[in-house]
């Protein structure tokens, strides 16, 4: 008779919190972030996929202090997405993102669970990771998502603006007359279907795009901003472009955090 087949891991989509690299100095308690089932599953895991690896060593030594990991943090196998993934994104023409995905799920495919992570929140949602989910559909392993912090669906739920229909668009273009192309058709577009629109930039860039916003959107529209999504400090602020205008609205906001910007009817 021949051996059974060996069974498949699962991979799990473990999310992180929204501080990381905003308050390094005293971070919430994980137990405070993060149901009690992600915990216990990133507390048991040994084989990971990371966006980075030292960050996800520094959420796997909360996880140690929160729940104590099966294995100490040094004995885990943290495998990183390639490069590529990171300049291009997991969907980019040609690339060989897919293929290279494949090679990481070894572990799984010799029946080992094992986590995805990103640096912040859930991975493959305005983060890398999709061509690792993709892998293991083809590979016939099971992928189970588990519960935490969704920037984009926490800035939606907050803003008052059409949650019913909304489309995330990522990065507008940095130079200035290119954004203001791309903020008149993603403002038309939301104005015409009632689809909400949903933008982030790198915290840096915060105020320069806020500022294009109120430059080039009508008074009409409707802007969401969530600032520090979180962090005791965060902030979300939604009101009509003509009120914007008065100043007193941005300053509000702690724009040096990641922020999510929506725009809609």
């Amino acid at each position: 008779m021949s051996a059974p087949a060996q069974s498949k891991g699962t991979l799990f989509l473990v999310p992180t919190p929204l501080d990381f690299g905003c308050s390094p100095q005293d971070p919430a308690p994980l137990e405070l972030l993060l149901p009690d089932e992600t915990l216990e599953v990133a507390a048991r895991l040994v084989h990971w996929v990371a966006e980075n690896a030292k960050s996800a060593r520094a959420f796997l030594k909360r996880v140690d202090a929160a729940r104590g990991l099966a294995t100490p943090v040094q004995n885990l196998q943290i495998a990183e997405l390639p490069r590529l993934v990171h300049k291009k994104g997991d969907h980019a023409p040609a690339s060989t993102a897919d293929t290279q995905a494949r090679a990481l799920l070894g572990p799984a495919l010799q029946g080992h669970d094992m986590g995805l992570v990103s640096e912040a929140g859930m991975p493959a949602i305005a983060d890398p990771g999709s061509s690792v989910v993709r892998a293991a559909h083809a590979l016939g392993i099971d992928v189970r998502p588990l519960t935490g912090p969704v920037s984009l669906m926490l800035a939606l739920a907050s803003s008052g603006l059409n949650g019913q229909s909304f489309s995330f668009v990522g990065y507008v273009p940095q130079d200035p007359a290119e954004r203001g192309r791309r903020l008149r058709e993603l403002e038309s577009i939301a104005l015409k279907s009632g689809q909400t629109q949903i933008l982030i930039e790198t915290p840096y860039r915060n105020a320069a795009l806020l500022q294009a916003l109120l430059q080039t959107l009508h008074p009409h529209t409707r802007l969401a901003v969530s600032s520090g999504l979180g962090l005791p400090q965060q902030r979300t602020r939604s009101a009509l472009l003509s009120e914007w205008k008065s100043g007193a609205l941005a300053g509000q906001l702690p724009l040096d955090l990641p922020a999510v910007f929506l725009l809609g009817r």
